[in-house]
């Protein structure tokens, strides 16, 4: 963490809005979070991801980050992964609230309830900071309108790495908007592989034997006709899921033509 007590201002550019970061909140040595103001002309879906940077020599540097907080926020949240060596990442670490960072214009993204056609089970599939968009998407009153049970399952390699683990197990309780809902339809399944922890297994093995549907209403498997599913994180957890997803009948979708599941390639950690 830095010991700066002077935030860093940087240069306009027309190509970028320029937000002040809010606020800081490291969870462990390589994981945080952060906030920076909101533009008032921007709008975005839950579940989107925008360009975000800091300046270089030459031109800004940015990466894909999915947003965290819900489309109705004035804030807008991110959750990040320190890589030693990252272009970005190892400079993003240090900032503090007053800094300011450079933002696009514009959000984009397919992990929104638009890319997929309607059901009745929602399975939100996170390893790491691949949880970002899915903060997003279970604050999101819509989400409970659409569906009757809302999942994330989430796996991390060590315990300090569950964020946001106190309001994930609480259900959101104390969310204003969604409190009702959440309680009732909302489930959190976390997952840790390289520590003791309740449940190890990876969430492909959950998929497999059944593990995936402790606590949930319904049948024990995924089915095409009434299940959802989106995933973020890592490439391999991605492309293992999809590849049993696809085997069970399940197609990906997209915002041009809906399916029954949705993956994040854009993405950050």
């Amino acid at each position: 963490m830095s010991s700066r007590t002077e935030a860093v201002k940087i240069a306009p550019n027309d190509a970028f809005n320029i937000q002040t970061v809010l606020w800081v909140k490291h969870w462990n040595e390589h994981l945080f979070s952060f906030a920076v103001d909101r533009p008032a002309s921007l709008r975005f879906r839950s579940g989107e991801f925008v360009m975000i940077g800091l300046p270089t020599e030459a031109r800004p540097l940015l990466r894909a980050y999915s947003i965290a907080s819900p489309s109705y926020s004035d804030e807008l949240e991110f959750l990040s992964i320190a890589v030693p060596d990252g272009p970005l990442t190892s400079r993003l670490r240090h900032i503090i609230a007053g800094d300011e960072i450079y933002l696009a214009r514009k959000t984009t993204g397919t992990l929104v309830a638009d890319a997929l056609t309607p059901g009745k089970r929602l399975f939100l599939l996170a390893t790491g900071t691949g949880l970002a968009p899915f903060l997003s998407i279970m604050r999101d009153p819509d989400i409970y309108e659409r569906y009757e049970q809302v999942v994330i399952v989430h796996s991390v390699r060590h315990l300090s790495d569950l964020a946001f683990r106190d309001v994930l197990e609480s259900r959101l309780a104390g969310d204003p908007l969604v409190e009702e809902e959440a309680a009732a339809k909302f489930r959190y399944l976390p997952i840790v592989t390289r520590e003791p922890f309740p449940r190890q297994q990876r969430i492909t093995t959950l998929m497999e034997n059944g593990g995936l549907f402790e606590g949930i209403d319904g049948e024990p498997r995924l089915d095409p006709a009434h299940d959802r599913v989106m995933m973020c994180g890592s490439m391999d957890m991605i492309r293992d899921c999809s590849a049993i997803l696809e085997r069970l009948g399940f197609e990906e979708g997209s915002n041009a033509k809906p399916a029954d599941f949705v993956i994040e390639k854009a993405f950050v950690g």
